[in-house]
């Protein structure tokens, strides 16, 4: 987190617009099916893993990770370097009440932050042009530094994509469902279930109508291509291996 909090620093301070993806298991999944999305991942300029399973795979397939950045604790670090680098930031999308709510929380917590603002406009806004050029220019007008969208994978990542530049800021990151999280709209996992990967079956729990086709159904792919990649590797290590006399 601290490595990517000054990355974040870095990007700011260069005033070049830079956008962020943090892929869990269902990104991957997404990712792997569509050359869109492996398009987006590759425009961005900062990549950190949210997922615990992601850990795993990347420990199994040797090439460990150090630590898992979650998206609601990226934003809420984010914000407290804003804070402390007089940052402004802004928030765009989330569920009805969910931006408004994490600002009253966020300005509670950092009473330095400087919030230029947050819109949440109505939901599918991101399909019309028209819509998204509105939402652009206001994010502009404010004068933001930093944004943090919320509209879910791989929508997110689109208008960051193809309107981020264009907002004026320097620095943009998809935060899916955290300003609900902060807001207070939905109770986060206790952190015993964060760390063990078990944060998927607290969120089944508390949101079974909009996620269970997506932890038990679209997700289970993400397991056939973790074996299909270590019997790969496995391959290869034992191709590599001298021959023994």
């Amino acid at each position: 987190m601290a490595e990517t909090l000054v990355a974040v620093k870095q990007i700011v301070e260069r005033r070049q617009f830079s956008y962020a993806v943090n892929p869990n298991v269902d990104c991957t999944v997404k990712h792997s099916k569509s050359a869109e999305f492996q398009e987006l991942y590759a425009q961005a300029s900062l990549v950190v893993v949210d997922g615990v399973p992601l850990l795993w795979a990347a420990k199994m397939l040797g090439t460990p990770l150090k630590e898992r950045i979650n998206g609601t604790d990226l934003f809420e670090r984010t914000c407290e370097l804003a804070e402390q680098q007089g940052y402004s930031v802004f928030l765009l999308g989330g569920s009805v009440g969910a931006a408004s709510n994490s600002c009253e929380k966020l300005v509670q917590r950092h009473p330095g932050l400087e919030i230029a603002g947050w819109d949440c406009p109505a939901f599918g806004f991101y399909k019309d042009p028209e819509q998204n050029k509105r939402v652009q220019e206001k994010i502009r007008a404010s004068g933001a530094d930093i944004l943090f969208v919320g509209l879910g994978a791989p929508r997110q990542d689109r208008w960051m994509c193809d309107y981020g530049a264009g907002s004026g800021v320097a620095f943009a990151i998809g935060v899916g469902a955290s300003f609900s999280f902060v807001g207070g709209l939905i109770p986060r996992a206790p952190v015993w279930m964060q760390r063990n990967g078990l944060e998927w079956l607290w969120r089944l729990g508390k949101e079974p109508r909009r996620l269970s086709r997506r932890y038990l159904l679209e997700d289970l792919p993400f397991f056939s291509m973790l074996l299909r990649a270590v019997l790969k590797r496995n391959s290869g290590t034992a191709k590599a291996q001298p021959a023994k006399c």
